[in-house]
């Protein structure tokens, strides 16, 4: 009987490290946002969400961060995303590098790799509790988005529109 109320306890006493830990890591992961191509068109004037999804795609690795090795993926990705859906090369490798160089965790920035920690975390891997948080928050995310990721308006979108018709109208 002793045997198995020191294992009970062992066992409760890890349930609420684990409990514990969970809510440390909650405070400092916020929800996921995404403003499609951060400092960048999400397509063309006649195509205006064109690479929008691709940008998404690339906002949740972000908002996630990890490794190094892990950005580095992230931002490939972009980058042959892009090039899939312009077939232009050099317009995808200008993407490319404008996040390679422009995203690292250093800068103090709403589109930084790891937006989605506190800033300083730099390139971290996402331990299991990280890991399963970042689950968490991904399905609020779907749960709570009743539109298409690339179907919003933001300001720098609305801004660019109004810059457009301004060009187009003078």
């Amino acid at each position: 009987m002793l045997r198995n109320s020191h294992y009970c306890k062992h066992i409760i006493s890890f349930s609420l490290l684990v409990i514990l830990s969970n809510n440390v890591y909650a405070d400092q992961l916020a929800n996921f946002s995404s403003d499609g191509c951060s400092q960048f068109p999400d397509g063309t004037l006649t195509q205006t969400d064109l690479w929008c999804e691709c940008c998404i795609s690339h906002d949740l690795a972000y908002w996630q961060g990890g490794s190094q090795k892990q950005k580095q993926q992230a931002d490939k990705t972009l980058r042959d995303c892009v090039l899939q859906k312009t077939n232009n090369k050099l317009f995808a490798n200008i993407m490319y590098y404008g996040v390679t160089v422009g995203g690292l965790p250093v800068f103090p920035t709403w589109y930084r790799w790891g937006y989605g920690w506190r800033y300083g975390r730099g390139f971290q891997s996402l331990n299991l509790y990280e890991q399963q948080l970042v689950e968490i928050r991904l399905q609020h995310y779907h749960l709570s988005t009743p539109f298409l990721a690339c179907e919003f308006d933001y300001p720098p979108r609305i801004y660019l529109q109004k810059q457009w018709k301004k060009l187009i109208a003078n």
